[in-house]
Formats: C-alpha cells, sequence, structure tokens
C-alpha cells in the first residue's frame, strides 16, 4: 500500500483528495495547522497537526512515514487563507515550497502533484481556449504565490530528474456547499449587491472539487512514466454561466434580491473600481474588462486521464 501526504489536507481541498485517495486503497497523511473531522475514523487515514512552514514539523513526517507520493495543496487559498493574499503570506509559502519538496526528494518519493492556479495565464483578447503553453501573467498575490511555488519544483527537479512531477492549475472552486467562489462572479466589487448584466449568459471558468480530485486520482493510476510530467489544466468540461450561478443558488441556498443591469451599463459602472494593490491582493476580485469574454482553459491533456464529469448542475 502506497502512503500519501497532503498538505493542507484538512482545508476544503484538501479533505476531497484525502478522501478520494483514502477510497482508491491508499494510506494517507493529512498534515494542517487545524484538524477537520471530515476523514476522522477512515481505515488507513492519519492526522499530523504541522504548519506547513515549520520544517521541523514536516522533516518529523517524512522520518516516521515512508511516503510515496506528495500532493502539496497547502497555501491553496480556499484552504489556508482569505480571500486578500498578504506579501507576508507570499514569503511563507516561499520558504515553505522549497524545504518540502526538498525533504520529499533526499526521501525517494516517486510522484508529487502541486495545487497550481490558472491566474498565471496572461487573459487573452481572443475567445481561444488558454492552453498549458500559454503566456503566464501574474497579476494577483495569489498568483504569484502559485508562480513561485511551481518555479521551486521545477528548481528542484534538476537534481532529481527521476521523480515523476505533475502541476495542476485550476480556476476557483466550488462544491454544493462551498460557494464563495461562485457568489465573487455576480456580486458588485463596490457596494456588494448581487447582479447579473443582460440575461446572465456570459460564463466564468469554475472547477468543481471533483473534477479535481478524479484527475488527481486517475494521474496517480496511470502515469506511470516520465513522459507524464507537466502542467495540466483541470476544470469543468464547461463554463459556468451568471444566470446557472443564480439558480443554482436560488435552488439550494439563500440568495435574495439580484439587480439586472444592461451590459453596457454594467461595465461602465463598475470597470476600474479594482486599483492595482486590490487586484493583486483579492483573488476574488470580479475583472469587469473579462466579464463577457468567454474564456475556457483547454483541457484536452488532462482528459486523457479523466472525464470531467462534474459542474454546477450535479455537484455535491
Amino acid at each position: 500500500m502506497q502512503t500519501v501526504l497532503v498538505t493542507g489536507g484538512c482545508g476544503l481541498i484538501g479533505r476531497h483528495i484525502c478522501s478520494g485517495l483514502l477510497k482508491k486503497g491508499f494510506a494517507v497523511v493529512a498534515a494542517d495547522v487545524n484538524e477537520d473531522p471530515y476523514n476522522d475514523g477512515k481505515l488507513n487515514y492519519s492526522f499530523e497537526q504541522c504548519d506547513s512552514s515549520d520544517k521541523n514539523a514536516v522533516a518529523d513526517i517524512f522520518d516516521r512515514y515512508k511516503i510515496n507520493i506528495l500532493i502539496h495543496a497547502a497555501f491553496t487559498v480556499d484552504n489556508d487563507l482569505g480571500p486578500i493574499v498578504t506579501d507576508k503570506e507570499i514569503g511563507a509559502s516561499k520558504q515553505c515550497d522549497k524545504f518540502i519538496y526538498h525533504y520529499a526528494m533526499t526521501e525517494n518519493v516517486e510522484k508529487i502533484v502541486l495545487v497550481s492556479t490558472a491566474q498565471l495565464y496572461e487573459y487573452p483578447k481572443t475567445r481561444e481556449p488558454i492552453r498549458e503553453d500559454s503566456d503566464i501573467k501574474t497579476t494577483t498575490n495569489y498568483a504569484v504565490l502559485k508562480y513561485n511555488a511551481e518555479k521551486a519544483l521545477v528548481s528542484e527537479l534538476l537534481h532529481h530528474k527521476e521523480v515523476l512531477c505533475c502541476v495542476i492549475r485550476i480556476p476557483p472552486v466550488y462544491t454544493l456547499n462551498f460557494t464563495e467562489n461562485l457568489i465573487a462572479k455576480i456580486t458588485d466589487p463596490k457596494d456588494g449587491t448581487k447582479f447579473v448584466s443582460g440575461k446572465g449568459q456570459y460564463g466564468f471558468q469554475l472547477c468543481c472539487v471533483h473534477n479535481l480530485v478524479d484527475f488527481i486520482l486517475c494521474y496517480l493510476k496511470n502515469a506511470d512514466d516520465i513522459k507524464y510530467a507537466g502542467t495540466y489544466n483541470v476544470c469543468d468540461k464547461l463554463l459556468t454561466t451568471a444566470a446557472d450561478i443564480i439558480t443554482f443558488m436560488r435552488e439550494n441556498h439563500h440568495l435574495g434580491t439580484v439587480v439586472q443591469k444592461s451590459p453596457s451599463g454594467a461595465i461602465s459602472k463598475l470597470k476600474g473600481i479594482f486599483g492595482n494593490k486590490e487586484e493583486k491582493t483579492n483573488y476574488r476580485y470580479l475583472d469587469i474588462s473579462k466579464l463577457e469574454n468567454n474564456n475556457m482553459l483547454d483541457t484536452t491533456k488532462a482528459s486523457k486521464f479523466v472525464t470531467f464529469r462534474w459542474d454546477i448542475h450535479n455537484t455535491k
């Protein structure tokens, strides 16, 4: 039985990753600052209370367990941080990334999976899908944090080329009960009111957490050669429209009043509300200039491993 260490293993993303791994027969060690009861009591599950920036605690985990696979999901915003990502948190993440990769590779870990973000990409002016080799432009602090994590992994790989590494770039995630990232897409950043532009048929690229888990499980099972190393876009198969979000919230949660605005009126009113500081720190901000572009991530590469079957209509 292979043992998987999941950093950030008790956050929203991490606990679902751990649950999926346990169902597929892996032993799981979840490392996080605070314990979450989601996987407590399950066979082959262990929790280690550990700040990811604590070198001694991380080293102790590698000493006490034979770790075969590392899934690095610490410092994913929905788990460990708030919507505002600070320079201090960027620095802490940077230090964590360097030594956790070093420990993993010197302890002969076979595979490393890093959960990163699609915010790294430069947003294209056309409606062409965004591929893994598209241009990078880190316009938010969260993007900077995750790009540092990717670069640190690549740097360590130069000395351990036999380790199979996968970087997963995902857009904002959601589940049936975790809706903050959905609500952010229909919220006026100026006064907090909920709004829809026109009939709400413009879309946002989002990722149901269960699509992410499915990809990780399929990758660990089927990626058995260094040719499978690299970066993968993982997200829902189709865009989620503003109208979808409103219907979803009304059917499953409380939403309240939603104001309807004409497309041009909404953009002209809201455009430019965020200064550079807010754009760089608030990872959930609604960028009005991209409101109706409908750009999608290209998942052709990831789809060779898994069919993305979850979306806002069937999430759990």
